[in-house]
């Protein structure tokens, strides 16, 4: 028996949205030639994994020659601007590298880290806040966030039970009365001040 035949001849990348075909099989350039019966996923993953679009993927060995991969790409919720290093993060608050995607062009921006991002994320979706309406997230080193929304009112939270500042504005935001209020401050304990 010719054992070359189940040599790795084509590599067919699937469900990838994001990356592209290239970049991906660039990755596999190695396993090329590589007998398709000894060829371990594991060995597949560790290279994958590398890119830090790649959620998980499906592996699959269709002989003779063929190497099927369905990729499961990260899906970017935010641009994470710390310092002079840019990356977007996913749902998980996970760093992905960082290139220019034109399908990702108008997410919000966050200014800090995502440590600190990780908290503030989940209680926002923990008091169900609007993520969609929020242009920017900013960070200050004093413990504390600034929202900015993407019909330009901003909010600035004080560092400490600030869940309670945001039920507030979502109780005020859609009332006419206050539509002419561009800022809402609470930053002092137990007071709203509006400009």
């Amino acid at each position: 028996m010719d054992i070359s035949k189940f040599n790795l001849k084509t590599i067919i990348i699937e469900n990838n949205f994001l990356l592209e075909d290239k970049d991906i099989k660039n990755l596999l350039i190695p396993f090329y030639n590589n007998n398709l019966i000894f060829l371990k996923n594991n060995e597949i993953k560790k290279v994958l994994i590398q890119n830090s679009f790649i959620e998980s993927f499906n592996i699959k060995k269709k002989y003779p020659s063929t190497l099927k991969i369905k990729i499961f790409e990260k899906k970017p919720i935010a641009l994470l601007i710390n310092e002079k290093d840019k990356f977007y993060l996913s749902e998980q608050i996970e760093l992905i590298e960082f290139k220019n995607l034109q399908h990702y062009q108008n997410l919000p921006y966050v200014f800090g880290n995502k440590d600190d991002f990780r908290i503030f994320y989940n209680d926002l979706k923990k008091i169900n806040f609007p993520l969609d309406i929020i242009k920017k997230y900013t960070f200050y080193e004093t413990n504390r966030w600034d929202l900015e929304t993407k019909n330009n009112k901003l909010i600035k939270l004080p560092p400490k039970n600030y869940k309670k500042s945001l039920e507030s504005f979502l109780n005020f935001e859609n009332k006419i009365s206050f539509e002419k209020y561009k800022i809402f401050d609470y930053r002092i304990n137990n007071q709203l001040i509006l400009k």
